[in-house]
């Protein structure tokens, strides 16, 4: 017997806010399988739909590392568990494939060993999975896959993490090219610098798009949807960036920007029909820039993690 956990894909920085906004679709995502073994120590005795990239070593795997480090939490480092991943989401997304591993690793092992922490209260042990990863400890793509909705990381060193309002009817296109873009290069690529003008309007999109959520104000989100700082800089990493955000534009999207580090390009729409009709378009543009790409169409989701 075991516990399976179902952790989802993220779009984390939704444009406008660098590493303290994302929020939680409802596929695809990761599941992990926790179960109570003999031998001491936690080991991982499987994982699919990871070609080869992923090392076994509990202290070198996103999910290994988030479980190791609630079971050190609880006084349990040599408690026997099994764990199982099944990646069932592209690496390199930009869709946080790696916080998904570790938060569905983190629920499961908790629910297995019946801790009664709650899934807040796991998001340290998911973090510390996700920055094996990144290198860095980034919050905008574990809390919204661990609690879901649409979420502002206040702090990221101390967990401040809020849920927003999401209006009724947002819906999320995201397309996903075949190119690769890693998390820690497209960081590295970023300059240090912001020219003060850039830095007004781009607070001042954050703001606009956290009250439009809240007032379920669309003309607003969509306004407030504009990348003045990072989406410029890493535009170059996506083949044919700027005509894929024209064709989700001219569909009607509210805004379409970059998803994390990239390489998927998101559309966020109004409601479901806006969305099919993004993600199709979006999809065209880059098949005229000769790039394959698969589309993911996902209302917020609203519940994050779950036991399977």
């Amino acid at each position: 017997m075991g516990i399976k956990a179902f952790a989802p894909a993220t779009v984390g920085n939704i444009g406008v806010g660098f590493d303290i906004l994302g929020l939680a679709l409802e596929r695809p995502g990761d599941e992990v399988i926790a179960r109570k073994s003999d031998t001491p120590g936690l080991r991982i005795t499987r994982i699919t739909g990871h070609g080869g990239k992923l090392p076994y070593e509990p202290e070198k795997n996103t999910a290994g590392v988030a479980a190791l480090r609630l079971l050190q939490h609880l006084g349990e480092a040599g408690r026997g568990i099994e764990l199982e991943i099944h990646k069932k989401m592209p690496f390199s997304s930009g869709l946080g494939s790696s916080a998904a591993s570790a938060v569905a690793a983190a629920l499961a092992v908790s629910e297995l060993l019946r801790t009664g922490l709650s899934k807040r209260e796991l998001l340290p042990f998911a973090c510390a999975g996700e920055e094996v990863a990144t290198g860095s400890f980034i919050t905008d793509n574990v809390a919204p896959s661990m609690i879901g909705g649409i979420v502002l990381i206040r702090d990221g060193a101390t967990l401040d993490v809020h849920r927003l309002h999401v209006p009724r009817g947002l819906y999320v296109a995201v397309v996903y090219p075949h190119v690769e873009v890693t998390t820690k290069s497209a960081r590295a690529m970023l300059r240090p610098e912001v020219p003060m003008d850039k830095f007004v309007r781009q607070s001042a999109n954050v703001g606009g798009f956290i009250v439009g959520l809240f007032n379920g104000d669309i003309g607003l989100i969509g306004r407030s949807l504009k990348d003045e700082i990072i989406e410029p800089q890493r535009a170059g990493l996506i083949p044919g960036f700027y005509d894929v955000k024209e064709a989700a534009m001219i569909e009607g999207a509210l805004g379409c920007s970059i998803s994390g580090a990239g390489p998927s390009v998101f559309a966020l729409c109004a409601n479901s029909l806006v969305a099919e009709n993004a993600a199709l378009a979006m999809q065209k543009a880059f098949a005229n820039h000769r790039v394959e790409s698969e589309i993911f169409l996902s209302p917020v989701n609203q519940e994050g993690a779950v036991i399977c």
